[in-house]
């Protein structure tokens, strides 16, 4: 599948999109790209930025803290920083509310944890 049939997937029609200049994103629609090879990093509200943060916020809690995102568990760890990349500009005492009225009837059963990772291989979360 190409970059631009995974964003039509999965993206809203009518979302605006800002990218980077990347010939791969041309023929989306309500598109927005700053050229970062001219030194362009921001046009008004067009900018890479926040992504950017978000992927690098990711790669070093894999690096520093998670060491290991197996695929079972990817997409938690990818809601995980959504859920703090969301929350930033709350203050701890907001975002620990906010973070208990979601976590009402919500669970991660032992045999959940335990099970297979996703892995081919068959391998048990270690």
């Amino acid at each position: 599948m190409t970059l631009r049939g995974f964003i039509n997937e999965n993206v809203e029609k009518d979302t605006e999109k800002y990218t980077d200049e990347s010939r791969s994103y041309k023929g989306l629609t309500n598109l927005s790209s700053i050229n970062h090879s001219a030194r362009e990093f921001v046009d008004g509200m067009v900018h890479t930025n926040g992504i950017e943060s978000f992927w690098s916020m990711l790669k070093r809690s894999h690096k520093g803290t998670s060491h290991k995102m197996s695929p079972k568990y990817l997409q938690k760890y990818v809601d995980e920083f959504v859920s703090r990349h969301n929350l930033r500009s709350y203050d701890t005492e907001e975002m620990m509310k906010m973070l208990f009225s979601q976590m009402k009837g919500k669970k991660l059963t032992y045999e959940e944890l335990i099970g297979l990772n996703g892995l081919d291989s068959g391998a048990r979360k270690s």
